[in-house]
């Protein structure tokens, strides 16, 4: 290869390695072409898969202030730059592996940091983003609509105490009016279920979101 060629590659993987979210490298002996594009095809457009050869990934690496080790580019190197979602990636090689042992997740890098094969595994047990996002809007929404109810309860009450229709909004009706059963359930509405579920969608370790 010519001299300008390498360069030429190195700047690429160089870039590559700036502007992924993830960089996960594997050894890809024994599959065949079709393999290969399946496996391209099932990471998506998000997630650059390229044979490369070890020694410039090494520089480019190092010119991109990433330290990858020895034993990541040991025997035949292709390396997955994901642009998206890191978590949709590891599915995807994760899901590709079972069918295709051939594939080795050998390590990657996630957010500056080494991270191993058992890591990567781990990873890909996780809900993605947008699921976990899914789930919070969900729970909201449920939120908002038990808090109507429960204010609607509290009116009608207020009502019903006071023989005629309060016609200025319950925030300005005298505290003293309003009945201790329906506090008692404006406040378990403000207190629980959004609370809880974004407690549950951030339990996620901060190395993996």
């Amino acid at each position: 290869m010519a001299r300008s060629d390498k360069e030429a590659d190195v700047a690429a993987l160089t870039e590559d390695f700036r502007t992924a979210n993830a960089t996960v490298l594997t050894e890809y002996r024994g599959l065949s072409v079709a393999s290969m594009k399946e496996l391209r095809r099932s990471l998506g457009a998000n997630t650059k898969y390229s044979v490369v050869k070890n020694t410039l990934t090494k520089i480019a690496a190092k010119n991109a202030g990433v330290d990858l080790a020895d034993d990541l580019l040991a025997g035949p190197s292709a390396v997955a730059f994901v642009k998206g979602d890191p978590i949709d990636a590891a599915k995807s090689l994760k899901n590709f592996q079972k069918e295709n042992p051939f594939l080795v997740i050998k390590g990657g890098i996630f957010e500056g940091k080494a991270i191993t094969t058992a890591e990567i595994m781990k990873l890909a047990d996780l809900e993605s983003r947008e699921v976990l996002l899914a789930k919070l809007a969900g729970a909201m929404k449920g939120t908002m609509a038990k808090a109507a109810r429960t204010f609607d309860a509290l009116r009608i009450k207020q009502e019903s105490m006071s023989g005629s229709v309060v016609s200025e909004p319950v925030a300005q009706t005298e505290v003293a009016e309003v009945p201790a059963e329906a506090v008692a359930e404006v406040s378990e509405v403000l207190e629980s279920p959004a609370v809880e579920v974004v407690a549950e969608v951030t339990e996620t370790p901060a190395e993996y979101i």
